[in-house]
């Protein structure tokens, strides 16, 4: 890469990107989601996915047409090459528990687009919201989550293969553990998972210090992070955003009890050392949803975003994290120069110089 084009790829990073929804071609109903908050995202090189919310605003949600008033029981995708919104239909039994759950993608086979329910055995969970997950190497690990009066410290895992779980009991003794929080979120680097933030309906815990468990040793450690010279460690806060890429792992928005923050933080796994990017969000949130594409590009949706009203948006933004490849900059500008590219055939893209890959992220 050129100097030229590594200052253009640089261009792209810490820039909030609200984006203007096209109409899809022919799709009965409405064309975006609505505003919601408690929902959950992923993302993949082609499409962000959106599942689930809430919103109290009888209107907002939906009206007599929303049978799940005040939730949202269903799944859209945000397709990436078209700007356009889709309901998407699914078969079997959408899940019920629509908001402040926890999402992971896994295998990233949306082929059937059908539900199914995992028969697993062992110590299962309690039944919660709030909590945080992860895959890590064939397991995940679920922790924390309240019932809505109680909040957990439990730290559980699931084997993928066998679909056993079992409750981990950490080698450390009471007063060692995490408190007991939920709406926080997890980081890992494959031998520690990393509890980010959360709290409680009272309180929002702080980030200077990070408790880690270890997966070899079975135990809790506290880890002391490194403050941004001149400005500190980001304020404590719960129902925020995290994303990471490789060791890098990105905060965005939330809630400290007082008011919604709308900064941007890193922290890398192999420092601990904290960084307060050059990036607001043009709309403050908490309960949000936010994911990250392979190529280093968050998407972030929805959330609350006024206290006082109860207001939730259904807005839709994009920033780099990371330096766009050429590829994804050229990318971008054909997107934006030919928006109707994804409606000529495969034989007329294979013709205008178009790879195999690129015209899948086109479907």
């Amino acid at each position: 890469m050129s100097a030229a084009e590594g200052d253009r790829s640089s261009e792209q990073l810490n820039k909030f990107e609200k984006l203007t929804v096209r109409p899809p071609v022919r799709v009965a109903g409405l064309h975006m989601p609505p505003a919601r908050s408690g929902h959950r995202c992923v993302a993949d090189n082609t499409n962000l996915y959106v599942f689930g919310g809430y919103n109290p605003d009888y209107d907002e949600s939906g009206g007599q047409e929303n049978e799940d008033y005040p939730l949202f029981r269903e799944l859209w995708r945000y397709h990436f090459a078209t700007g356009t919104w889709q309901q998407i239909r699914t078969e079997g039994y959408m899940p019920t528990e629509l908001a402040s759950m926890s999402a992971v993608l896994h295998g990233n086979n949306l082929l059937y687009k059908r539900w199914s329910l995992l028969n697993c055995r062992g110590k299962k969970p309690n039944r919660i919201y709030g909590q945080a997950m992860a895959i890590i190497n064939s397991f995940l690990y679920v922790f924390g989550g309240t019932t809505g009066y109680i909040y957990s410290t439990d730290l559980h895992r699931l084997d993928l293969n066998t679909r056993e779980w079992i409750h981990l009991k950490p080698n450390n003794p009471p007063d060692d553990l995490p408190e007991e929080r939920y709406r926080h979120e997890i980081a890992h680097d494959r031998q520690r998972i990393y509890i980010l933030g959360g709290g409680t309906s009272w309180t929002s815990y702080p980030l200077d210090k990070i408790h880690a468990y270890n997966l070899e040793t079975n135990s809790w450690e506290e880890i002391s992070t490194k403050p941004h010279d001149k400005i500190g460690y980001p304020a404590p806060r719960r129902c925020h955003s995290c994303v990471q890429i490789r060791n890098d792992v990105f905060l965005c928005g939330g809630y400290n009890g007082e008011v919604i923050v709308a900064d941007l933080w890193k922290i890398n796994l192999q420092t601990f050392q904290w960084t307060k990017l050059p990036a607001v969000m043009p709309e403050p949130a908490y309960f949000h949803c936010a994911a990250v594409t392979p190529a280093g590009c968050m998407y972030i949706h929805g959330g609350v975003v006024n206290i006082h009203e109860n207001k939730r948006t259904g807005s839709l933004f994009k920033i780099w994290l990371a330096v766009p490849s050429l590829l994804e900059l050229c990318w971008e500008r054909l997107l934006k120069a030919h928006p109707q590219l994804a409606q000529l055939p495969t034989m007329q893209l294979l013709h205008l110089g178009l790879t195999q890959e690129l015209i899948e992220r086109l479907k």
